[in-house]
Protein backbone atom coordinates (compact mmCIF):
# COMPACT_ATOMS: atom_id res chain seq x y z
CA UNK A 1 0.00 0.00 0.00
CA UNK A 2 1.09 3.35 -1.03
CA UNK A 3 1.87 5.99 1.80
CA UNK A 4 1.19 10.12 0.68
CA UNK A 5 2.19 13.19 2.23
CA UNK A 6 -0.25 15.60 2.55
CA UNK A 7 -0.35 19.46 3.97
CA UNK A 8 -3.38 20.58 5.35
CA UNK A 9 -4.55 24.11 6.91
CA UNK A 10 -4.99 23.94 10.95
CA UNK A 11 -8.79 24.26 10.65
CA UNK A 12 -8.76 21.69 7.73
CA UNK A 13 -6.85 19.22 9.88
CA UNK A 14 -9.01 19.91 12.65
CA UNK A 15 -12.23 19.30 10.93
CA UNK A 16 -11.02 16.16 9.13
CA UNK A 17 -9.71 14.88 12.77
CA UNK A 18 -12.95 15.22 14.30
CA UNK A 19 -15.34 14.20 11.33
CA UNK A 20 -13.04 10.74 11.09
CA UNK A 21 -13.23 10.41 14.83
CA UNK A 22 -17.20 10.81 14.33
CA UNK A 23 -17.30 8.19 11.92
CA UNK A 24 -14.85 5.80 14.05
CA UNK A 25 -12.53 5.68 11.24
CA UNK A 26 -8.63 6.29 11.31
CA UNK A 27 -8.02 9.30 9.31
CA UNK A 28 -6.22 7.81 6.58
CA UNK A 29 -9.15 5.32 6.05
CA UNK A 30 -11.29 8.81 6.22
CA UNK A 31 -9.56 9.95 3.58
CA UNK A 32 -8.66 6.87 1.30
CA UNK A 33 -12.62 7.05 1.41
CA UNK A 34 -13.23 10.71 0.11
CA UNK A 35 -10.29 10.23 -2.92
CA UNK A 36 -12.31 6.88 -3.68
CA UNK A 37 -15.89 8.62 -4.08
CA UNK A 38 -13.91 11.30 -6.14
CA UNK A 39 -12.09 8.95 -8.76
CA UNK A 40 -14.79 6.13 -8.73
CA UNK A 41 -15.70 5.46 -12.18
CA UNK A 42 -18.69 3.41 -11.92
CA UNK A 43 -22.05 3.90 -10.69
CA UNK A 44 -22.62 2.79 -6.96
CA UNK A 45 -25.48 0.41 -6.07
CA UNK A 46 -27.56 2.66 -4.59
CA UNK A 47 -27.85 4.24 -8.03
CA UNK A 48 -27.97 1.15 -9.96
CA UNK A 49 -30.92 0.12 -7.88
CA UNK A 50 -32.89 3.14 -9.39
CA UNK A 51 -32.72 1.73 -12.78
CA UNK A 52 -36.36 1.17 -13.63
CA UNK A 53 -37.81 2.53 -10.69
CA UNK A 54 -39.87 5.13 -12.35
CA UNK A 55 -42.96 3.39 -13.69
CA UNK A 56 -44.48 6.24 -15.55
CA UNK A 57 -41.21 7.51 -17.20
CA UNK A 58 -41.48 8.26 -20.62
CA UNK A 59 -39.66 6.19 -22.90
CA UNK A 60 -37.18 8.02 -25.19
CA UNK A 61 -39.69 7.99 -28.40
CA UNK A 62 -42.18 9.87 -26.11
CA UNK A 63 -39.08 12.33 -24.82
CA UNK A 64 -38.46 12.81 -29.08
CA UNK A 65 -42.00 13.54 -29.67
CA UNK A 66 -41.87 16.81 -28.19
CA UNK A 67 -38.51 17.85 -29.72
CA UNK A 68 -40.08 19.00 -33.35
CA UNK A 69 -37.83 18.51 -36.76
CA UNK A 70 -34.39 19.21 -37.10
CA UNK A 71 -33.28 21.61 -39.36
CA UNK A 72 -31.73 21.43 -42.53
CA UNK A 73 -27.97 20.82 -42.56
CA UNK A 74 -25.58 22.75 -44.71
CA UNK A 75 -23.70 21.16 -47.50
CA UNK A 76 -19.85 21.41 -47.07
Amino acid sequence: MAQVTIYLPNDLETTVKATAKALNLSISKFIASLLEEKVQNEWGSDIRKLSGAWDDFPSLDEIRTAQGQDVPREAF
